[in-house]
């Protein structure tokens, strides 16, 4: 005889928490987490039953929850994540906050997002400013194509995806804002062999040995891209606060702010270009 919806969720609950084995399992039976309360008797199907232990192996294994689900929530937005982005974090949401803060709601605006992946940053500023008008960009064709499919099922419409290396297929004086979640991991962070990170695109979390690299790169280019007096927000790394703004002064970039997380941890470089 075929398990219970509670004895399946007990069994799974020793090896995971039990909201990733509810999540789950709610998956695997295509129905919601409250199915699960309100039903807890019901019994599996052996086809249901076989794709629940599927998915748990894969999240035993360390594939993220977010992966395994094909989804992550956003600023209150549903976006599809693969293994070509990085699952949205929380703390990121410090980094639209204070992009919302210098966009204009009632008069057009042009938004860069560099590096966009799933199209979480630009998406949610999208949303939130529908007169402005956001340009999405990552070097990963994959991750555009994760980014377009979230755009289009969200219908915003005002963002535009861009394939390119960064900024450098922006023209010079051109941009309002620019906003990035770079990579900023150190490549021998340990951290790197923990918990999800090992299943998300390196490529998208690592940036040299001190994980700098794509500051150096950014930073400069925001310099020239922005319009005088236009700002640039950056995520960095809770450690990298003061490498960060050095790096921002050294690009000719003034007016330098950093913001902290909901954790109290500095998160978000802002800065200025001179007018």
């Amino acid at each position: 005889m075929s398990p219970t919806i509670r004895e399946t969720l007990a069994e799974a609950e020793r090896r995971v928490p039990r909201l990733e084995a509810e999540l789950l399992l709610a998956h695997a039976l295509a129905c919601e987490r409250s199915h699960l309360l309100a039903w807890p008797e019901n019994r599996l199907k052996d086809a249901e039953l076989a794709r629940f232990q599927a998915l748990l192996a894969e999240r035993v294994r360390g594939v993220p929850v977010a992966y395994l689900l094909g989804r992550r929530e956003f600023w209150s937005l549903e976006l599809e994540v693969s293994p070509a982005t990085l699952v949205p974090r929380p703390e990121t949401e410090t980094l639209v906050e204070r992009a919302l803060a210098r966009i204009p709601a009632d008069r057009p605006c042009r938004v860069l997002d560099a590096g966009t992946g799933s199209g979480a940053i630009a998406l949610a500023i999208a949303s939130e400013r529908p007169r402005a008008q956001i340009f999405a960009l990552d070097r990963s064709r994959e991750a555009l194509a994760v980014a377009a499919r979230n755009r289009d099922r969200l219908g915003l419409h005002n963002l535009a995806l861009i394939q390119g290396d960064w900024l450098a297929a922006i023209a010079p004086d051109s941009l309002d804002l620019l906003v990035a979640n770079p990579p900023y991991v150190a490549e021998s962070d340990p951290h790197l062999q923990q918990g999800d990170l090992p299943h998300e695109p390196r490529a998208a979390l690592v940036a040299g040995p001190d994980g700098l690299d794509a500051l150096r790169v950014l930073l400069p280019q925001a310099a020239s891209r922005l319009r005088p007096g236009s700002h640039v927000l950056i995520e960095h790394g809770h450690d990298q606060a003061e490498n960060a703004a050095r790096l921002a002064r050294r690009a000719g970039l003034g007016d330098i702010r950093l913001h902290r997380d909901p954790a109290g941890l500095p998160r978000v470089l802002e800065a200025r270009r001179p007018s």
